[in-house]
């Protein structure tokens, strides 16, 4: 194995972090920190992992599950701060037993990933994968009225199942496309943010039964685990699209893969996966269905961003402030 990226700063802070990252946000780190990177670009395995974090103070964790196991190894460990929006990957209730401070990186992925949402939006509406393929087979041979109809977007329903910030922003998109909005949250939007996007506030039975597009955008919690599955489905028009941008475990692949092969959705644009990088495999044989790598944050600008983002919550946990972006604020 490479030997890590480490900034050494004797007396200082520890940090780990567990992918490399863009310079900018380790060279902040190390102004504050000795900084070790682990330097290959895949998650850690856990034994290495929990190795890593015995005699560290911050960890910036990455797309690597941060299990009780790896807290309880942590014997020193103050702070963790993901390099990501969801914190679904780390024991809270551990975090909180020990006192642990975790941030995420909220905002400023919001627009990316909302451009992300409409592209398989737009992929899905138009078979635009399904175009590709088919040309790269050189299977085009002349053009035909009847090859590759898709539907149209304007007049049609989006739902938005969740309407936090990422929601809001696909909200949006929608208006400048001539979408009807509708969304279902636990907590209805303020009248100012339902009048400025046109965006019509109803329950989930009815989120499900009227739109064209169904696009989730809840965090991955207990409750909203399997949340769309066989009862939700049957719920749906057949020329539904399901749309998923979020996270995977949200989505009962099985009972998907069931509507899907019965006709009783019209297709899907998928980023996240129930068990990925694994994806069912009736999934990759659907050309109804558009497949990415869980790529919503991945541009240069905004990975920077998040980086250095999640830098700078973790320098202020250690310094002992209160952190910006702190998700368990119990712990204070």
């Amino acid at each position: 194995m490479p030997r890590d990226n480490t900034t050494s700063n004797s007396g200082l802070p520890k940090v780990l972090v567990t992918r490399p990252i863009p310079q900018e946000a380790i060279d902040k780190l190390s102004m504050h920190c000795e900084v070790h990177v682990h330097p290959l670009d895949e998650a850690m395995p856990a034994e290495l992992l929990a190795e890593a974090v015995r005699d560290v103070d911050g960890l910036m964790p990455s797309g690597v599950l941060v299990s009780k196991d790896i807290i309880a190894a942590a014997r020193k460990l103050r702070a963790i701060s993901t390099i990501a929006v969801g914190y679904d990957n780390i024991d809270i209730a551990a975090c909180n037993q020990r006192r642990i401070l975790v941030t995420n990186t909220p905002d400023v992925l919001t627009e990316a990933t909302a451009d992300l949402t409409f592209a398989l939006l737009l992929a899905a509406a138009r078979r635009l994968a399904e175009a590709d393929r088919y040309v790269r087979a050189e299977r085009w041979s002349r053009w035909q009225w009847g090859s590759l109809w898709g539907v149209d977007l304007h007049g049609k329903t989006l739902g938005l199942y969740g309407f936090g910030r990422i929601g809001q922003a696909t909200a949006r998109r929608g208006r400048g496309f001539g979408l009807r909005i509708l969304y279902s949250a636990r907590h209805r939007a303020s009248e100012k943010i339902e009048q400025e996007l046109a965006a019509e506030f109803v329950d989930r039975k009815t989120l499900l039964r009227q739109s064209d597009f169904l696009s989730l955008h809840v965090p991955l919690t207990p409750e909203t685990r399997h949340s769309i599955a066989a009862p939700q489905f049957a719920l749906m028009k057949p020329s539904a699209f399901l749309i998923n941008a979020a996270r995977g475990p949200i989505v009962d692949e099985e009972a998907l893969v069931q509507a899907l092969e019965a006709g009783r959705l019209a297709g899907a644009g998928l980023d996240v996966f129930e068990n990925e990088p694994q994806v069912h495999p009736a999934l990759m044989a659907m050309d109804n269905v558009t497949l990415l790598p869980h790529i919503g944050s991945a541009t240069a600008e905004t990975r920077l961003r998040m980086a250095v983002l999640a830098a700078g919550n973790l320098l202020a946990a250690l310094r002992g402030d209160r952190p910006p972006n702190l998700v368990n604020p119990e712990v204070l």
